[in-house]
């Protein structure tokens, strides 16, 4: 994949004609032009036209192989969010197909929450169930961020971090449990690139001050193994590994090691016909140098759970260096690469997938998402127990017939009982661990042989399995015998929980408990009636506070609103009986009235210089923002703002500012911040600090300036300071 080229549609056109056929050309060929028409006159944040970004969304799934209809989706995939075209069109246009993969990529953007984080946590929550029904949501999805992740730098630096966040904890962990490594590497190395940029640009120097070196030592290891290859007669494809940058950094900063420590920076691949190959090959790296004891992994006999299949060794080498050594078929290579998307390569209108049986049996975890979104009735809990279920480190365990399964670490007997079946996880009594007795709670190990021992005649599970349990598999099915075995008893607790909540909230349960209000919560929480609500706060599957929140924020809402309006025109009755001009010592003209207090707002701390408002508080007079303030642009809010003025030569005057300044944190950054502030001769009233992991340093100082023009001159300086990345002007 061409990673900084920007692909035109008529080279994507040539690329895909290399395996679909006329008839599929045609077809993305419309869809093209749909989306071309579509997005007219849009324009993304480079000031590139916006139809360049589905190209290249499109042109990814072609370097991907995908199907015409994925590739058409990857054209269509902004279409419903950011036009006025609707999914209905996009399937009369085209097919259902097509329509359903827009959806599953399309945002949830039309509907109100309460916060950014819920909002997203919908959206996530959206694209997986969508994926669970057609893994090809998710590769069109992937894409899509690949695109953005490249084109990241026309954002801010706040937007910047939190898109390169969200891509580590959720895109980049996706694609490598999909086996797409090509996609999986380049998504991490852009987020660190944005996450810690010193650090990403210092490994970068690092890697190429000895690339001479190393590239003419992997030539002399290529060459020694080409020549023993040819005295077996085995043919293989040699060459140099390329080692990413995410992965040196992890390995620096999860295990405190410095750049020269890191054993696999050189490497080699080997890629032979066959399997038995594989095994010769490896034989033969051993026979030449000496392999470094426990690291030696085979994932021919035992592949990863996304389907990646090769030998790892490394190896003493030729100068003494350690050298790892990767050798695959050439058809597990472009498994390595691709993943799940090698399965679904289309050539000449044919889907490819040799062994879909066993495809779909590696992709079980994947199917379980459905049954995992039916019983969270909690968005962001589901997209948590998501992270925890795909994305955390693996544990390997063995059944007693010998068969591997995969949990996550932290996993115990428990999980490992309901992955298998859910009677046997219900029924579990105990658990033999290497033969040896050991409790419910005790943490699987790689390499454990798990034997569960059950009994017709138990109980059936406790609620303390919850608690022990690590998967949302088992918690979820714990859970579900609990809501069928003990109905009418949850039915019960829960209505009771609830309406004591409601009756802390000082309202009566029967003004919340309104038929149409029972069924506005039921149906947001994806229960069929109110008896199901009941149940599943009885049996802890839902909170009765969120349920009681959820049920009285209506009630809330109407009473704080005439409590509002109450004091509003009490407070105009008093201080609004005629319109004079009225001077206070905050430096700001009010149209008020005598004795009326003016105050400048703590929250952003207007300046001479700046627009402003004034705005009517409850008993407080009148509060001074400025314009952009986000606290004083609510609808309500706007029908308590006042027009106020700056008064005239106030230069001796000073005001509190508020700057967040970021940047690399090395020793003296403070210092010199502080230094320059001084400098200019400006009081500093408050500085704090603070450093993330990533060395990211984030300093916060309140200083007092005379206006505008003096804060811009501060500003300046402060970035004039090497390391520092960005100043802004903060609002609490």
């Amino acid at each position: 994949m061409a990673k900084n080229d920007i692909i035109t549609i008529e080279q994507l056109i040539e690329k895909a004609r290399g395996y679909l056929s006329e008839k599929d050309i045609a077809f993305i060929e419309r869809a093209f032009k749909y989306a071309d028409d579509a997005h007219k006159e849009q324009f993304r944040k480079s000031g590139e036209a916006y139809i360049i970004h589905p190209i290249q969304v499109a042109g990814i799934l072609v370097d991907l192989k995908m199907d015409p209809e994925t590739v058409a989706g990857g054209f269509l995939h902004d279409v419903v969010e950011d036009t006025d075209i609707t999914l209905e069109m996009i399937e009369e246009e085209f097919n259902k197909e097509v329509a359903m993969l827009v959806d599953g990529v399309t945002k949830l953007g039309k509907i109100k929450y309460q916060s950014k984080e819920a909002q997203q946590a919908e959206n996530h929550r959206k694209m997986f169930v969508a994926m669970a029904k057609d893994i090809r949501v998710i590769l069109i999805k992937l894409a899509d961020r690949l695109h953005n992740m490249r084109t990241l730098k026309f954002l801010p630096p706040e937007k910047q971090r939190q898109k390169a966040n969200e891509t580590l904890e959720i895109f980049a962990p996706l694609a490598h449990r999909l086996g797409i490594s090509t996609i999986k590497w380049e998504l991490e190395d852009i987020s660190l690139r944005y996450l810690n940029p010193q650090q990403y640009y210092r490994i970068v120097q690092l890697m190429k001050q000895k690339r001479d070196q190393r590239e003419s030592y992997i030539e002399e290891v290529i060459e020694e193994v080409n020549e023993q290859l040819k005295e077996v007669n085995i043919e293989a494809d040699i060459s140099g590994r390329p080692k990413h940058l995410y992965s040196i950094y992890q390995k620096m900063n999860k295990q405190n090691k410095q750049f020269n420590e890191i054993y696999d920076l050189l490497a080699v691949r080997i890629l032979v016909d066959s399997i038995k190959d594989c095994y010769a090959v490896l034989g033969i790296i051993h026979t030449c140098w000496k392999p470094m004891p426990g690291r030696f992994k085979d994932y021919i006999a035992m592949p990863k759970q996304n389907l990646y299949q090769s030998l790892h060794t490394t190896v003493i080498g030729p100068k003494g260096d350690p050298l790892e050594v990767q050798i695959r078929t050439k058809e597990m290579h472009e498994i390595a690469e691709y993943g799940i998307a090698a399965h679904w390569a289309y050539k000449e209108g044919k889907q490819i997938n040799k062994d879909k049986k066993s495809f779909e049996e590696k992709l079980t975890w994947f199917r379980e998402i459905l049954e995992w979104q039916s019983e969270t009735h909690d968005a962001e809990e589901f997209v948590e127990s998501l992270k925890v279920d795909l994305f955390s480190d693996m544990v390997y365990v063995f059944t007693p017939k010998g068969d591997v399964i995969e949990l996550p670490s932290g996993s115990v007997p428990l999980d490992f009982a309901y992955r298998i079946h859910t009677e046997i996880g219900n029924q579990t009594i105990g658990a033999k661990i290497n033969g040896k007795m050991e409790p419910l709670d005790y943490q699987l190990k790689n390499g454990d042989i798990v034997e569960v021992l059950t009994s017709k005649h138990s109980y059936g599970p406790s609620q303390d399995w919850l608690k022990i349990t690590q998967t949302s598999q088992a918690k979820n099915k714990i859970r579900a015998f609990f809501k069928k075995q003990r109905r009418e008893e949850n039915i019960a607790k829960g209505k009771d929980l609830v309406e004591k909540e409601i009756r802390s909230m000082d309202i009566e349960p029967k003004l919340a408990l309104t038929e149409e209000n029972l069924q506005r919560v039921y149906e947001r929480f994806n229960f069929t009636s109110e008896e199901d609500l009941y149940a599943a706060v009885g049996y802890q599957g839902i909170t009765a506070a969120l349920v009681a929140t959820r049920l009285t924020d209506k009630i809330r809402q109407t009473r704080q609103k005439e409590q509002d309006l109450a004091q509003t025109l009490e407070e105009a009755k008093n201080e609004f009986k005629d319109k004079k001009k009225y001077k206070k010592d905050s430096g700001v003209i009010v149209e008020g009235v005598d004795n009326l207090l003016v105050r400048l707002s703590k929250c952003c701390n207007p300046v001479p210089g700046d627009k402003i408002l004034g705005y009517i508080t409850k008993g407080r007079g009148v509060s001074v923002h400025r314009e952009d303030c986000p606290n004083v642009q609510t609808e309500e809010a706007k029908q308590r703002h006042l027009h106020v003025e700056w008064e005239k030569n106030q230069s001796q005057k000073q005001y509190h500012v508020d700057l967040e300044i970021s940047g690399y944190d090395r020793r003296g950054l403070l210092n010199e911040v502080l230094q320059s502030v001084n400098e200019l001769k400006t009081n500093i009233t408050h500085v704090n600090g603070r450093s993330d992991r990533n060395r990211m340093a984030i300093i916060q100082i309140t200083i007092l300036i005379h206006n505008t023009g003096h804060l811009r001159k501060i500003v300046e300086r402060i970035k004039q300071i090497k390391d520092v990345y960005t100043v802004t002007r903060t609002i609490q």
